[in-house]
């Protein structure tokens, strides 16, 4: 394979999220990373700094913005931004996921849970997948021969990957493999993908909960698919 049929596209994960409610935030505006988390997006943009990466693009939404901004600055590059790349739409949005007191205690959130399979509580797997494979393919377009990052959500990122890895789709949250600031790096020749990645730049800077298969500690919402 020669270099020019060669194309990475990094979708990263953005960093940590200043939240102190503990709410789902999905698709909400307001939510900056926090001190943290911009440490975590200078510490990938840094890991980043020496690669072939021609093209850095983001979901709308602040925290993914705010993510790539260091990446971009660091090649010279502007910011695009593509609204495929967007978190789930989740109907728990603005509630708390704490151990003990959350939305999953009341009953009127039950009625949310019936099929986890498509899921029943918020945008189903499939459509996250087609239009995550179309944010890829675009930035593979816009990137050929070279690399392009492309900042989003764990949800997406994990449900796009598990796609490409012909897994279910559904899944225990609990496990994804997708932690704040993360890299999953889909390889394509051509527009076929051959192999995918996955690395953590900022693993030291992320907390021990929020880590994959990490257990819930009370009081600190690990906020799934953020």
């Amino acid at each position: 394979m020669s270099g020019e049929d060669i194309t990475v596209v990094h979708l990263m994960r953005h960093g940590e999220v200043h939240n102190p409610e503990g709410v789902l935030y999905g698709r909400r505006p307001g939510y900056h990373l926090s001190d943290l988390g911009r440490k975590m997006a200078d510490r990938v943009a840094e890991h980043l700094a020496q690669r072939d990466i021609t093209h850095v693009v983001a979901s709308p939404l602040e925290r993914a913005q705010e993510t790539a901004a260091p990446i971009a600055d660091a090649h010279g590059l502007a910011l695009a931004t593509d609204e495929r790349l967007i978190e789930a739409a989740n109907v728990f949005e603005g509630k708390t996921f704490g151990v003990g007191d959350g939305a999953l205690k009341k009953p009127g959130n039950w009625k949310y849970l019936t099929n986890p399979f498509r899921p029943s509580w918020g945008e189903p797997y499939i459509e996250q997948v087609v239009r995550m494979m179309a944010a890829l393919g675009a930035a593979r377009d816009a990137a050929r021969g070279h690399e392009a990052v492309a900042v989003s959500h764990q949800l997406p990122i994990w449900i796009v990957r598990s796609f490409a890895e012909r897994r279910r789709l559904w899944h225990d949250p609990r496990k994804r493999q997708c932690t704040l600031a993360s890299l999953t790096s889909f390889t394509f020749h051509g527009d076929k993908i051959v192999s995918v990645g996955y690395s953590e730049p900022a693993r030291d800077l992320v907390p021990s909960h929020l880590l994959a298969g990490a257990k819930p500690v009370k009081g600190k919402a690990k906020a799934f698919g953020a």
